[in-house]
């Protein structure tokens, strides 16, 4: 009878100690595996998206609010900044690029970009890496419209299909109530375009003109000042003169239509035209990514108290600064787990140990040696840390899939799920040995395990 058949058996007679001591050891690979993979992965994830602008001007409450709103589309913010004013900031300093951005609309719950054609030229949203297009080219008029690479597969759109997009978000990110979302189908844009994924939240976006949003924006607004001239003058807009809330709303595609030719370009008022930020990137020498004047700018910038000014990377930086206390929290919990399941395999072997001394005397007695039994315990606890090692791999690869849909659809956080093999690989070698570390007490026991005593015949 060799060792094996010996282990295989003595874990197969006691099935159920076996079963549950293999998941506790699982539980605690797969928290492990988990946390440590999802560390460098958010950072990474983090890292993309903000690409090789130096400066993101907004109007948000903080620059942290700015850049998860500006970059990774976490709310619409609701303080815009006037054309005007991006006109100034855009001449305020020698720039590479200042591309204007509007954030606020959707298709489907896919964030909605207005932006210029600049912001495929000369924007990366992955530092040297330019965009790239699986399909078609980018959109170079009103009314066109090109897909991130996640939009293209969550929509299932393709180029030619026509769509109206949802104006107005639900609630401000500030909880004050914003514009009732509600579709503008009499504005149709037509797919131009479907990007190569980067990687980045903006793979779930939808990218258009500026243009194109304010003129839906100017056509909401030109809608309100109607009714508020008839209300003032006691009477219904023409065509409705007659209608009940209900009758409004069913008639509301027909009205639509009606204003379809009448706003244009040429109804925008200086009012219309509003941005939500401007990405912007210093002059710097070749081959280098930090321009000697970005300190000064920036503190240039930081001192008009109408805008509010962040450094993406800086702020990213902040955030897993703020996140590193409770990070190493969780990971001093997952090695207490990790210990806890050493401990389970160490009691469910010295449990066991009571009930074996005969078979043990039996093993003596056919010619195997102390050194023999002590390393069957061993190679025994060993094994079922081996087992839980796999089973808590496969629980982490699964875990981390999860997990990275929930990132992506709560915050557009797009993580890299993969377990690194080197990671994985050391994770179950510092198992396997705290398994067998947890055997010495059982194969200690089982070393001084009395032949003569344990062979009596049971009374």
């Amino acid at each position: 009878m060799t060792d094996w058949t010996i282990i295989t058996r003595s874990l197969t007679a006691r099935l159920f100690s076996t079963v549950t001591t293999v998941i506790t050891v699982a539980v605690a690979v797969a928290l492990l595996l988990t946390l440590l993979t999802m560390r460098d992965a958010g950072r990474r994830a983090f890292d993309r998206g903000s690409g090789n602008m130096h400066l993101l001007v907004s109007r948000d409450a903080s620059p942290l609010v700015s850049v998860l709103n500006g970059v990774f589309y976490a709310g619409s913010p609701r303080r815009p900044i006037e054309w005007s004013k991006y006109e100034q900031l855009a001449r305020s300093a020698p720039f590479e690029f200042a591309v204007p951005t509007q954030i606020g609309d959707n298709y489907r719950g896919n964030p909605v970009l207005g932006t210029t054609p600049e912001f495929f030229t000369r924007f990366q949203p992955v530092d040297k890496r330019p965009w790239a297009f699986a399909q078609g080219r980018a959109f170079d008029k009103d009314w066109e419209v090109v897909l991130g690479a996640q939009a293209a597969r969550a929509t299932g759109l393709r180029l030619g299909d026509k769509i109206s997009l949802t104006h107005g978000a639900a609630a401000a990110g500030d909880g004050r109530a914003g514009p009732a979302p509600h579709e503008h189908q009499q504005f149709k844009y037509e797919v131009v375009g479907i990007l190569e994924p980067t990687g980045s939240a903006h793979d779930r976006a939808l990218f258009t003109s500026l243009q194109s949003a304010w003129i839906i924006h100017a056509h909401d607004r030109r809608e309100r000042e109607e009714m508020a001239e008839a209300g003032r003058a006691g009477e219904r807009p023409a065509g409705h003169e007659h209608e009940t809330a209900e009758e409004h709303a069913a008639h509301a595609d027909t009205h639509d239509h009606e204003h379809e030719a009448r706003t244009t370009a040429a109804d925008l008022v200086e009012g219309d035209r509003l941005i939500t930020g401007i990405y912007l990137r210093l002059i710097a020498r070749a081959g280098s990514d930090a321009p000697a004047n970005l300190p000064q700018v920036f503190d240039q910038l930081r001192r008009d108290t109408s805008i509010t000014v962040a450094q993406p990377q800086q702020e990213i930086g902040k955030l897993f600064g703020i996140v590193s206390s409770v990070d190493k929290i969780l990971l001093g919990m997952a090695v207490v787990v990790m210990i806890s399941s050493g401990i389970a395999i160490m009691l469910a072997l010295y449990n066991s140990m009571e009930q074996r001394r005969r078979q043990i005397a039996v093993l003596r007695v056919l010619g195997a040696s102390r050194a023999r039994v002590f390393n069957l315990v061993i190679t025994e606890s060993a094994v079922i840390g081996f087992l839980g090692a796999i089973a808590g791999v496969a629980i982490a690869a699964g875990g981390l899939v999860v997990v990275a849909r929930v990132m992506k659809r709560s915050v557009g956080l797009v993580i890299d799920a993969g377990l690194a093999p080197d990671v994985a690989m050391i994770v179950m070698s510092l198992t396997i040995v705290l398994a067998s570390l947890a055997g010495i007490i059982p194969a200690a026991m089982a070393y001084r395990t009395a032949v003569a005593k344990n062979l009596k015949p049971m009374g």
